[in-house]
């Protein structure tokens, strides 16, 4: 009798875990959903994530001044400016520049060309904070002042503006007339590359990503087309763009600049 009085409970608990683990799904089933948490971490990172190219300004403190007025450019090619101005000293500014590297999580850059001063910062949304000489987060009273938010953009917007060719690889260019118009309507571009015109289309992605597609132009035979031959196709290797001062810089990866432009008002 109480043989039988265990063995009834323990079928029905055997039974009801039978039917809970039939419902439950395999580990190959899951194995799609798993992939996908995984390489969502792997890519959560600062510098993938965020749109941190730009300027980030604010005043650091100073040991034996009112602040240090502190202004950062972050290049997509990986390359800073940093300007720094001691308040109440020297009404000088100093000017560095270099290049920089992400650690390997991803979320902090490393200036070089910096001596003995802090070269490495945290990158958040829309604010870098600067880390102690050691990489360090500083903490205290103190920490909220080691931030530097990110300017908002006031600049020449990308489209409805008319951008005269001012430099193809670095190099000065002499015909004021080279042009390219990124129009917000149907996404077209149209322009003038010192022989024929030019149209086309482009299409924007998020973090400044650019591409140029369908590209035609007249058929016009000028002399010496060199410089509008290489400029053609250089738009066509022109994967992300910058606009600084007024300044538009088509760039291919990490590569210097393949074509800068200034801003013109239509006339």
């Amino acid at each position: 009798m109480n043989y039988s009085f265990i063995t009834i409970p323990f079928l029905l608990f055997s039974l009801s875990f039978a039917t809970i683990s039939h419902n439950q799904p395999s580990i190959a089933q899951m194995k799609p959903q798993i992939e996908n948490i995984a390489n969502k971490s792997v890519g959560d990172t600062s510098e993938v994530s965020l749109d941190w190219n730009g300027i980030y300004q604010g005043i650091l403190p100073c040991a034996d001044c009112e602040g240090i007025q502190t202004k950062i450019t972050l290049h997509l090619d990986k390359s800073y400016v940093i300007e720094t101005k001691y308040l109440d000293k020297e009404a000088k500014t100093f000017n560095n520049k270099g290049n920089f590297v992400w650690n390997q999580a991803g979320n902090t850059i490393i200036l070089d060309n910096l001596e003995d001063s802090p070269s490495q910062y945290f990158v958040g949304e829309d604010m870098l904070i600067q880390l102690d000489i050691k990489g360090n987060k500083i903490t205290g009273d103190l920490a909220q002042k080691y931030i530097l938010n990110k300017v908002a953009r006031n600049e020449t917007n990308l489209t409805d503006t008319k951008w005269q060719l001012v430099e193809i690889m670095g190099q000065k260019v002499a015909k004021k007339d080279i042009y390219i118009k990124f129009n917000s309507d149907g996404k077209a571009i149209n322009g003038f590359d010192g022989c024929n015109l030019f149209m086309g289309e482009y299409e924007t992605q998020m973090g400044n990503r650019l591409k140029f597609k369908q590209m035609m132009s007249t058929m016009r035979a000028c002399i010496d087309m060199g410089k509008e031959d290489q400029f053609m196709e250089l738009l066509q290797k022109v994967d992300n763009y910058t606009i600084t001062d007024n300044v538009l810089s088509l760039n291919k990866a990490r590569m210097s600049t393949l074509l800068k432009f200034i801003a013109l008002k239509d006339k």
